[in-house]
């Protein structure tokens, strides 16, 4: 297929999107008064592109866990990311980006990097995400960590 073709058949394609949910491990924003999906599903040219919200320390009743322990706070993110992505049929292995936000970056770095790289030797990764580390006030006092993702995989199978 040429250059031309190719260009052709993305400007012809839909652009296919839904909110991506998991109400067994994390209710709707709504449900505690905020406004924003937990996760935009776009389909494209034969792939899906997730993109995940902001993504904490939540349960399913949208409660704030493990107050005041980083690396508990850290392994649930991971875990509400990880039945986010499954929801969809996707894995950490399709994850190309985070965006992870600290609220106190010099006093938690150490902590959070060991139990990011823990997890993500868990998962198998190679390569691994790109990835930012900002400092940042979050949504709610007890929370110490948030991470946003971004994976991209062949739509065959995923989410269907």
């Amino acid at each position: 297929m040429t250059l031309q073709e190719v260009l052709q058949t993305a400007t012809n394609s839909p652009v296919v999107k839904r909110a991506i949910t998991n109400l067994n491990t994390l209710n709707e924003a709504y449900d505690y008064g905020s406004a924003f999906s937990r996760g935009m599903r776009i389909d494209l040219n034969g792939f899906t592109i997730l993109l995940i919200s902001g993504t904490a320390s939540i349960d399913e009743q949208g409660r704030t866990v493990h107050v005041g322990d980083l690396r508990a706070q850290t392994r649930r993110t991971f875990k509400n990311i990880t039945e986010l992505l499954a929801a969809e049929g996707a894995t950490w292995k399709d994850i190309v980006r985070t965006t992870c936000y600290l609220r106190d970056i010099d006093r938690d770095y150490k902590e959070f990097n060991e139990e990011r790289t823990s997890f993500y030797k868990e998962q198998g990764l190679s390569p691994l995400p790109a990835s930012t580390g900002i400092q940042a006030k979050l949504c709610r006092p007890d929370l110490l960590v948030e991470i946003e993702a971004i994976a991209i995989l062949p739509r065959t199978g995923a989410g269907k």
